[in-house]
């Protein structure tokens, strides 16, 4: 009741049913922790990806785009909302959900008449309002009732998910140690890894969990899309993979692929193919229904790779620096791909920078529907760009980290970093390895950024600081 309480005035705000030309079925492919290197096509030596390397040869590549933060549930809440997720409390993994004061995308695509699912990992608020029900920790752990925030209570119709992370082989089964020193013995017997898949309010599912976990996903999302086609009715499904975030476990099929190199790569590179493997099954699925051409299949990672050294993390960002929750580049610059057959006829490069807050503004755009004007945006409309009529971004991408202390603002070529130990500034464009840092050589362009990120942060905080604890 508390939350219909919040939910029923946001309703007056979206807009109604349009008519005229078919709309589109939307998917947002996430995988998790994938490192901007870590594909083929962007020139792996060992890793194969056909299937992404497809959708590279045939649809929109982005060459510069990025997760809406350095980590996980942030960059999430981005895509369902097109808001920097500080604004409504989204600040770490497990710290903060999608609020009820939120409208997310599938609220505003259920008004249009599709049927919504979500697939894979949620992380955008507790499954269960039971202590201990799952692998919680953070403001998960401490307030599980707070921050009850399942799909299923934000318009999503047909849920398979996750609260957060799970093996990527045998999802619910603990691997044991995955360092080679510690491995599991022989003969122990399994035991439940501790993160189940919900369809509903308690309702777990055990059935046709064995194997690879991107399989397992996906066996769930192609019925809701076969469905949907039946019924001829427009569908957005959100296809959220747990590969390649820990543990990371390939299966042997994947892992013969690679038994030329060493275990913990081989198990790395199975799993990515293995998801690999599942998109191009979207794909061959979406055409068998005959509506591959009127779908955008949209693809990227939450973030940039796992630090190397983490167990089996053998991911890149290839030349760009950092990993995982850095604001450097290889913390937030990730794959960025889109395939739509009925809107991009060929291949085409978008080389401005672009993010996972750009998707609900570009799917309102697609639609013909004006944005809220309630609340701030962050996103921008991407299909000028697409369709190649756009080549430079004029709103600036803003990033914060973890606790909010260091922050990032991004325009189409210079990049300004705030940090403790001192401002940073990059020509992008030219040093994408961020290894000159240019704050001094243009003072009249640093403080110019530097202004603008203040402000918008200070924006960002204050709207932080609204939202219940």
């Amino acid at each position: 009741m508390k939350i219909l309480c919040f939910i029923l005035p946001l309703l007056a705000l979206l807009p109604v049913a349009t008519s005229g030309a078919e709309k589109p079925n939307i998917i947002l492919v996430m995988t998790d922790d994938q490192g901007w290197g870590d594909v083929g096509y962007n020139g792996h030596p060992h890793l194969k990806t056909p299937h992404l390397d497809q959708m590279h040869r045939e649809g929109v590549t982005f060459t510069r785009f990025y997760s809406g933060a350095a980590m996980c549930s942030p960059t999430r809440g981005s895509c369902l909302t097109g808001r920097n997720p500080y604004r409504y409390g989204i600040t770490f993994a497990m710290a903060g959900m999608l609020e009820p004061t939120e409208i997310p995308i599938t609220s505003v695509l259920k008004k249009q008449g599709y049927t919504t699912g979500h697939f894979g990992k949620w992380h955008l608020g507790t499954l269960s309002k039971e202590m201990g029900d799952q692998k919680r920790w953070g403001t998960f752990a401490k307030k599980p009732e707070r921050y009850y925030c399942p799909p299923w209570e934000r318009d999503v119709d047909v849920s398979f998910v996750t609260e957060s992370k799970v093996p990527t082989w045998d999802p619910l089964v603990d691997p044991g140690p995955l360092k080679k020193k510690a491995a599991k013995k022989t003969g122990e017997p399994a035991k439940a890894y501790g993160n189940d898949y919900f369809t509903g309010p308690g309702q777990k599912v055990t059935e046709n969990t064995k194997g690879d976990d991107s399989r397992v996903v996906m066996d769930r999302a192609i019925p809701f899309i076969q469905k949907a086609a039946r019924e001829e009715t427009p569908f957005f499904a959100a296809v959220w993979f747990h590969t390649p975030h820990s543990p990371v476990v390939g299966g042997p099929k994947y892992r013969k692929m690679y038994q030329d190199q060493p275990e913990p790569a081989q198990h790395y590179y199975a799993c990515l193919t293995a998801m690999d493997e599942q998109v191009g099954r979207l794909r061959a699925e979406l055409k068998s229904l005959g509506i591959a051409d009127n779908t955008m299949v949209w693809f990227c990672s939450d973030n940039g790779p796992a630090r190397q050294g983490s167990p089996r993390h053998v991911g890149t960002a290839k030349n760009l620096k950092g990993f995982k929750l850095s604001l450097n580049e290889g913390g937030i610059r990730v794959p960025g791909l889109l395939v739509w057959p009925a809107k991009v006829k060929k291949a085409r490069t978008v080389n401005a920078p672009c993010f996972t807050s750009d998707y609900f503004p570009t799917i309102m755009a697609a639609l013909g529907i004006e944005l809220p004007n309630d609340r701030i945006y962050d996103g921008v409309n991407l299909l000028p760009f697409v369709a190649g009529k756009q080549t430079e971004r004029k709103k600036p991408l803003g990033f914060l980290n973890k606790d909010g202390k260091e922050s990032a603002w991004m325009e189409q070529r210079y990049k300004f970093i705030s940090r403790k130990k001192g401002p940073e500034l990059y020509d992008i464009v030219e040093d994408p390895g961020e290894s000159k840092n240019l704050i001094d050589e243009k003072p009249e362009i640093a403080k110019r950024i530097e202004i603008s990120l203040a402000a918008w942060r200070t924006g960002v905080i204050t709207e932080l600081k609204s939202v219940p604890k």
